[in-house]
C-alpha cells in the first residue's frame, strides 16, 4: 500500500532514520531537535514519546534530496524525463505505438474511489488538542499544521484542488487557513462567497510522500493534483467520500479533518516562522472549523519544519525545478536551463540559459518567464548564454560583471504580482520586478565595438603527451 508508513519502512531499511523514545515537547523541543539534525544533513527522525501525546511524530522525510527519492521512490531525473516525453506525445500526433505508450503512461492519471479505507477506522473521538501538532520557531504565534494536503471544489465547476497551507490552531476545533490571494484555494472561497456558501474542505495529514509534493507542486491549471500523486506513485491514489463535506480525501491518510471555511469570517494569523527566514507578521485570514476528525489506528503525525539556511525547502524546491522543465522548456523553446537559487527562495531569483539567437531574445524570455503559472511571483531574472551553467553561481556572475551595462540590460517592471509573504515589495501582493539580459550583445543591440572572445585553455591537445605526468 502507497502510504506514509510504507516510506517509514523504506527509511528504516536503508537507515536513513532515526528513531527517539525519550519524551520531546511538542513545543519547540522536536522543531529544535528536527533543526539541527537537517542542517547536518542527518536522517529523519520519528518521535515515539512525544510529551503529553499518545501518537508519533515524524520530521525530516524531504530533508534530503536522495531522502526525496527514497520515500518517492523514484529518481526525480526519471520523473522529469518521463514527464517531457509525455509532454511532447500529448501535443503531437502519435503512431498507434506511441499512442499505447501514452496510454499506459496516463492509466494511473486519475483517482479510485473506493468504499472505506484505514483513515476511517476511527472518527469523532479526538479534537485538534489530541494530536501532537508542533509550535516550531520561539516566536510563532502558536501550534501550527505544516503538512496538511488541504483539499477543496470549485463551487461552479466542481474541480478539485489540493494544496499545502499552514494552519495556525487557535482551539480544539479551529484553525487559521493560510490562503494567500493567488492560490486555488483562495479562489474557490470567493466563489462560494459570490453564492452565499459556506466553503467545504477537507485536510489530509501524514500521505504518501507523493501525494504531498503534488500538493505543493506548480501544477499547470486544470491539473488535479491527486490524479497527479497517481502519475508519480505509478499507482492510482484510492479516495473515499467524506462524510460531513462533499469532498473526496485519501484513503489511507494517517489523519483527515472535515470542516468548512465561512468566506465571511476572518481572524488574526501569525507570526510563523516561513522559509523567508523571516517570521511572517500577523495578517487576517480565512478560519477553518473542523467539524469531524477521521484517524487511523496509532496515527503518524507528520510536520515539516521550513527556515533559513535551509530546511525541507531545499530538496523540494530543487525536484520541483527539474520536474517541471520540461514544461517550462515547452511553452519557451529557446530556454536551455534553469536555476533557482536556495538563496533566492525557489521563488524570488531565476537563472536562465538561453540558446540566443536574435536581437532582444534575452528580455523576450525574461517576460515570458513572469507571465508563466507561479513564476508570475519571481522578482529578479537573469539570462544567460548556453556557454553558462546557470547551476555555477560563479559563472552567473561573472556573465553579468562581463555581459551586461545597467544603462542598456536591465528591464524594470512596475506593479506587479508578487508573493504574499514577500514583506519587502511596495505594496501586499504587488511590487517590482527586474529582468537582467547578461547575454553577449551584437550590433543590432547597440554594440559598436567587436565582443571579445572568452578566453579558453585546452591543455590537453597542447600538451598532450608531457601533460600525463602532471595530472592530479
Amino acid at each position: 500500500m502507497s502510504d506514509i508508513r510504507r516510506s517509514l519502512s523504506i527509511l528504516k531499511k536503508i537507515n536513513d532514520i532515526r528513531e527517539i523514545d525519550e519524551e520531546f515537547q511538542t513545543d519547540l523541543e522536536i522543531s529544535s531537535l528536527s533543526n539541527y539534525y537537517q542542517k547536518k544533513n542527518g536522517p529523519a527522525l520519528l518521535f515515539n514519546k512525544p510529551s503529553g501525546y499518545n501518537n508519533s511524530v515524524v520530521t525530516g522525510l524531504f530533508g534530503t534530496y536522495s531522502r526525496l527519492e527514497n520515500v518517492m521512490e523514484r529518481k526525480i531525473s526519471d520523473i522529469s524525463q518521463d514527464f517531457a516525453g509525455l509532454f511532447e506525445m500529448l501535443y503531437s500526433k502519435p503512431s498507434i505505438i506511441e499512442g499505447l505508450k501514452l496510454f499506459s503512461k496516463l492509466k494511473n492519471f486519475s483517482v479510485d474511489e473506493v468504499g472505506n479505507g484505514p483513515v476511517k477506522e476511527f472518527n469523532g473521538d479526538i479534537t485538534l488538542d489530541d494530536i501532537p501538532i508542533l509550535r516550531h520557531w520561539p516566536k510563532d504565534a502558536g501550534r501550527f499544521i505544516t503538512a496538511p494536503v488541504v483539499i477543496t471544489k470549485d463551487p461552479e465547476t466542481g474541480a478539485y484542488n489540493a494544496g499545502t497551507y499552514r494552519m495556525q490552531v487557535y482551539d480544539s476545533e479551529t484553525t487559521g487557513m493560510h490562503w494567500q490571494t493567488q492560490k486555488t484555494g483562495a479562489m474557490h472561497l470567493m466563489k462560494a462567497k459570490k453564492l452565499g456558501k459556506k466553503l467545504d474542505v477537507a485536510v489530509a495529514i501524514g500521505v504518501h510522500p507523493s501525494i504531498l509534493f503534488s500538493s505543493i507542486s506548480p501544477l499547470p491549471e486544470g491539473i488535479d493534483e491527486m490524479s497527479f500523486a497517481g502519475y508519480l506513485m505509478e499507482n492510482k491514489v484510492e479516495v473515499v467520500r467524506g462524510e460531513t463535506v462533499d469532498l473526496r480525501y485519501p484513503s489511507n491518510a494517517e489523519i483527515v479533518l472535515e470542516g468548512y471555511v465561512d468566506p465571511d469570517e476572518t481572524r488574526e494569523e501569525g507570526p510563523f516562522g516561513d522559509h523567508t527566514g523571516y517570521y511572517t507578521p500577523v495578517d487576517l485570514y480565512p478560519v477553518f472549523h473542523v467539524k469531524k476528525i477521521f484517524h487511523r489506528r496509532n496515527f503518524i503525525y507528520h510536520s515539516i519544519l521550513v527556515g533559513k539556511y535551509w530546511n525541507e525547502d531545499v530538496p523540494v524546491g530543487r525536484a520541483i525545478e527539474r520536474i517541471f522543465l520540461p514544461i517550462l522548456k515547452f511553452q519557451i523553446p529557446e530556454i536551455k536551463d534553469i536555476f533557482l537559487p536556495e538563496e533566492g527562495l525557489f521563488n524570488d531569483v531565476i537563472f536562465v540559459s538561453i540558446k540566443k539567437r536574435y536581437p532582444g531574445q534575452g528580455r523576450k524570455v525574461g517576460m515570458a518567464i513572469l507571465s508563466s503559472g507561479q513564476m508570475m511571483f519571481t522578482k529578479y531574472v537573469i539570462i544567460v548564454d548556453d556557454d553558462i551553467d546557470v547551476t555555477d553561481r560563479k559563472e552567473v556572475l561573472w556573465a553579468v560583471s562581463t555581459r551586461t551595462d545597467p544603462s542598456r540590460d536591465i528591464e524594470i517592471i512596475k506593479m506587479a504580482p508578487t508573493d504574499s509573504l514577500d514583506h519587502s515589495s511596495i505594496y501586499q501582493d504587488v511590487g517590482g520586478k527586474m529582468i537582467i539580459d547578461a547575454t553577449v550583445k551584437n550590433t543590432s543591440e547597440g554594440i559598436k565595438r567587436k565582443w571579445p572572445e572568452r578566453i579558453e585553455m585546452d591543455e590537453n591537445e597542447i600538451i598532450k603527451e608531457k601533460m600525463k605526468k602532471y595530472v592530479i
